[in-house]
């Protein structure tokens, strides 16, 4: 099986940083490639640098298929372009987001998040209810860093992500804790023994539940929502992503 993670952000750490966390929990004999579009924003913190990555998301992601990848993870915590890529390729593709929320709901009734800045709060709002967990989901809480602190060893950004969940546990009496950024992959497992509850990371239950999805032979549905994209003309800058109307 291979699986092709796909960071949305331009920052080559934390791609490497996310392809450690999925390779440290794939099962043997599940490949696992981490890549970054050539072209976006270096890290995504909002509705604006989420736009304007979504077109290299989905570019890799096609080219992924075309490479004969098994299925996909979107490893950044706002799902960006999510439904665009289920639309261009057959596989099945996970967002991270979805994923983590999905697997909180089976080991805990309750759980908050932690995020990064406090303008991700109501993108994560949103796609909780979009996910349809307002009952399970207590709050989205930020940890006041900014994305590309979590690449710095020398700041304090660890022990804010740390003092933020304990804030949530004590606070919302949540039974688990979501890390609402892919960039704290390599903290759950300290973060867990650090505050006595369950602290799951999306890449790694992205990666699951893809390994999950292909080995029952389910990918995207083409019909519907998902169905290929119409062909039409794509003009401007855009005209390279015009659909052909098939795989």
């Amino acid at each position: 099986m291979r699986i092709l993670v796909i960071n949305p952000n331009t920052t080559l750490s934390m791609t490497e940083k996310i392809g450690d966390a999925a390779r440290s929990v794939a099962a043997p004999g599940t490949e696992i490639t981490a890549v970054s579009p050539d072209k976006g924003p270096v890290s995504i913190e909002g509705h604006y640098d989420e736009a304007y990555c979504v077109p290299g998301v989905v570019e890799r992601a096609i080219q992924g298929s075309v490479e004969g990848y098994d299925g996909f993870v979107l490893a950044c915590f706002d799902d960006p372009g999510l439904h665009s890529c289920r639309t261009a390729v057959a596989q099945p593709v996970v967002g991270i987001c979805e994923a983590a929320m999905h697997a909180a709901t089976m080991i805990a009734s309750s759980f908050s998040v932690v995020s990064t800045l406090a303008r991700s709060v109501p993108v994560i709002e949103d796609l909780g209810h979009r996910y349809g967990m307002e009952r399970r989901m207590k709050r989205v809480w930020a940890a006041d860093i900014p994305v590309l602190a979590l690449e710095d060893e020398g700041s304090s950004a660890r022990e804010k992500v740390r003092d933020a969940v304990l804030r949530a546990v004590e606070a919302d009496q949540s039974e688990s804790v979501i890390l609402g950024c892919a960039g704290m992959a390599d903290l759950t497992t300290w973060l867990t023994h650090e505050t006595g509850v369950p602290v799951l990371d999306g890449v790694a239950c992205a990666v699951k539940m893809i390994e999950g999805l292909v080995s029952l032979g389910l990918g995207s549905s083409k019909v519907g929502g998902y169905a290929w994209p119409r062909a039409k003309t794509y003009t401007g800058d855009f005209a390279r992503y015009a659909p052909s109307g098939s795989a």
